[in-house]
């Protein structure tokens, strides 16, 4: 009987510590030059890997605790991180200030396309995309996408090389990298980075530089159009599908040496 009570008296002990660690921080979002309220501001907690959004009043709910790093980000304004302190849990409701960006707005040339009439001389002016993918015998995703088929020897080479990039990237970087899994599984942030495209939020999360995230992908041997044509989150799921064949392909590498 002593024994059953001990038990329970740990188990409620125990989710009363867990109930306190679970807390969350308030706030809203203001523009810095007006304190209007900023809607759709994209918040993600670096620690967590949770995201979440302003409403129309700025204002946002998102799960924290003391140290954790907050990153607010909006289009055409300067992005933050801002320390989750004792004081913001505690009296909440913190204004975050966005300060807007000057953009110098450069000359685009338009190269229109000039038809014929003749569908075999107008189709030669269309871009093709000339990437393939490739299916890995003993792997569940759809493998790698290049611009030529030669290019999976050259992906298995990179995998299995030690001085490799992606060797020095996926190996230097660990903890960065399971965050892939936990940005796959929080909708709002796949939400949030199905309407982006300029790898600002991947940067942060995974730690990397613009450098080495493009360097990531071609490593990864994704086409040169795949690169410029998708949005964060399909290049979310690219470097996913990259890091989780690249575990495959190394767990077997030292079981052959066993």
């Amino acid at each position: 009987m002593r024994k059953k009570l001990f038990l329970l008296t740990f188990l409620i002990a125990s989710a009363i510590c867990y109930a306190q660690d679970v807390t969350k921080v308030t706030g809203f979002v203001v523009n810095s030059e007006n304190d209007s309220p900023l809607e759709s501001v994209n918040i993600v907690n670096l620690n967590q890997v949770r995201g979440t959004s302003t409403n129309v009043n700025g204002q946002f709910e998102i799960s924290a605790v003391v140290n954790d790093t907050i990153h607010f980000s909006y289009l055409g304004f300067k992005s933050i991180k801002v320390r989750v302190t004792n004081d913001w849990i505690k009296f909440g409701n913190s204004k975050i200030e966005l300060t807007e960006l000057a953009f110098a707005l450069e000359e685009v040339v338009v190269n229109q396309l000039k038809l014929t009439g003749y569908l075999e001389v107008d189709i030669k002016q269309v871009a093709i995309n000339t990437g393939y993918r490739y299916s890995i015998s003993g792997l569940t995703s759809t493998g790698y996408e290049s611009r030529t088929p030669s290019a999976l020897t050259k992906v298995l080479g990179n995998i299995f090389n030690p001085a490799d990039f992606l060797y020095n990237m996926f190996g230097r970087k660990p903890n960065e990298m399971h965050k892939l899994k936990k940005m796959k599984k929080d909708d709002e942030i796949r939400s949030i980075l199905s309407k982006r495209f300029d790898r600002e939020m991947l940067m942060v999360l995974l730690q990397v530089d613009r450098v080495d995230l493009d360097l990531i992908i071609s490593e990864c041997n994704y086409s040169k159009e795949f690169v410029q044509t998708a949005n964060d989150l399909q290049i979310l799921d690219a470097i996913s599908e990259c890091y989780e064949e690249y575990k495959i392909l190394s767990r077997s590498r030292r079981n052959s040496k066993i």
